[in-house]
């Protein structure tokens, strides 16, 4: 399956953000048409992603329930045919203008991912498409101008959509024809070009998602996704603390971290379950190839057709407890004795490419996260399809639930929480939200909450009184929209061609 080429915008967003979108597109087109002194060709679409439940277990291999939202980056294009060169510019005058070369088909472009430099990530884009081209092509040169409404480290996947939409200009330009599978696939590799150890559901959220549903997406034993209908009575409010989390400098004691504990944890619970001398004999795997919780559970699961994922989660809590024994932490050490591996290959393996910094490896409290967290994704899947079957009157109460028990889990057990994140989601449960969590990786960024239609006016005048205004008293009343609004799920990545060419 292709993305959609539509040329109406409603086919994109809301009958509510038509009128606003509509001026964003035509000032876009203005601006390119001064800066470039020529139209754009097409128009690329990505959008941002707020994820409902299911926060930092698509890495361990476990389904995720994410929704897209209208924010996104949108990119108008043109393309040469004289010179491979690539000039990109923003509508944002912070982020100065580049340009780059194509270096050739062994190399594509040049990624310095040491450095915080916003064109590297349309570079991901470039490069991963043209490497993985079906057919090998000299690229055209490319006018580009990229606007983007998803506030960047706001744990809304601005990096993601920044990537698909680059990905999918890269795709468009140059008559590539790869699929909304290629394209999602090859954008999660293309991302860790710039150092970050993405597992995939930003990207599958951003290519995806279809306009009035919230998505499923399975990571093993292949990328799958299907679409998941929201009970008619929900409401989302997104709320940005303004605490960035950006992961390119938090990666290392954050994010890349919690990557190197999950995987060391699956490393250490498959050495106990399977290659130690009283480890279940049978598995047909090599301890390199069980580094995710989920890898571990269908090799521990693999002869039994009876017990449904929720119950193997349940048993593999067990499991966890019986064998990642060291609640106050690992050392290195340890972490490396339990998986029997040596400490240099756990280096080399995990804490090369993507650095690490950490004195202290809590495997328990990570696994316990990420398999309490899987479980929950079920549960939410089935109270949304229960619904739609029994209209039942406890279902916005239920998913609530859900979403309180994932904050509650991400804040002890992952760690990846922070006050201003427990603070805005306090303030909305005493103000008729009933479920509030963060979303994204957290360490700051966006919460998400759950209400109703007649109380989200409410809940985001309480939010502001009582965080934003006492916080960021200095905010205009544009920033403070921007910083909190309600969202519907949206449509993915699009191409839009419905505007004037000459």
């Amino acid at each position: 399956m292709s993305v959609p080429t539509v040329d109406s915008l409603d086919a994109i967003y809301t009958s509510a953000s038509l009128g606003k979108q509509g001026e964003r597109y035509n000032k876009l087109i203005e601006t390119f048409k001064r800066t470039y002194d020529r139209s754009p060709e097409f128009i690329v679409r990505s959008p941002g992603r707020v994820n409902l439940i299911g926060e930092h277990i698509d890495y361990s291999g476990y389904g995720v329930l994410p929704m897209a939202i209208e924010r996104d980056v949108v990119q108008a294009v043109a393309t040469r045919s004289d010179t491979t060169q690539v000039s990109i510019t923003n509508i944002n005058a912070k982020y100065p203008q580049r340009t780059f070369e194509y270096e050739g088909e062994d190399k594509v472009v040049t990624i310095d991912a040491s450095t915080l430099e916003w064109s590297n990530y349309f570079k991901c884009g470039y490069k991963g498409m043209l490497e993985c081209a079906k057919e090998k092509v000299t690229p055209k040169g490319m006018d580009v101008l990229v606007d983007g409404t998803v506030p960047a480290g706001s744990g809304l996947s601005s990096s993601a959509a920044f990537v698909c939409s680059s990905a999918l200009a890269v795709i468009t330009a140059n008559k590539l024809g790869l699929s909304k599978q290629e394209l999602t696939e090859i954008a999660i590799v293309a991302e860790r070009n710039v150092g970050v150890n993405s597992g995939g559901m930003d990207q599958a959220a951003s290519v995806f998602s279809q306009k009035n549903y919230a998505l499923r997406v399975e990571f093993v034993p292949k990328l799958k996704t299907a679409p998941v209908q929201l009970p008619s009575a929900a409401s989302f409010v997104i709320a940005h603390t303004l605490v960035t989390a950006d992961k390119f400098t938090s990666g290392p004691k954050h994010y890349n971290l919690r990557v190197v504990e999950t995987k060391m944890g699956a490393r250490v619970l498959a050495h106990a379950l399977f290659f130690k001398g009283d480890g279940r004999q049978g598995n047909t795997k090599t301890p390199d190839e069980l580094d995710t919780y989920k890898l571990v559970m269908d090799e521990y699961f693999k002869d039994d057709t009876t017990t449904n994922p929720q119950d193997q989660l349940t048993e593999m809590l067990s499991l966890v407890d019986r064998y990642l024994t060291k609640t106050s932490g690992y050392t290195l050490q340890d972490m490396a004795d339990a998986a029997g591996m040596v400490e240099t290959k756990v280096v080399d393996t995990y804490m090369t490419r993507f650095p690490v910094q950490a004195d202290v490896f809590r495997l328990h409290q990570r696994a316990v996260h990420v398999l309490t967290e899987a479980r929950r994704v079920y549960q939410f899947a089935d109270i949304c399809e229960e619904e739609q079957k029994n209209s039942k009157a406890d279902v916005l109460v239920r998913l609530g639930d859900l979403m309180n028990a994932s904050h509650a889990s991400c804040d002890t057990d992952f760690d990846c929480s922070c006050p201003e994140l427990n603070q805005v989601c306090t303030i909305a449960r005493e103000n008729g939200a009933l479920g509030a969590r963060l979303t994204g990786a957290g360490w700051g960024g966006a919460a998400v909450f759950l209400t109703t239609s007649d109380n989200v006016p409410s809940l985001i005048q309480a939010v502001k009184d009582q965080y934003y205004n006492k916080k960021f008293p200095d905010l205009a009343n544009d920033q403070l929209d921007d910083a909190i609004f309600p969202t519907e799920p949206c449509s993915g990545a699009t191409i839009f061609t419905g505007f004037d060419h000459s």
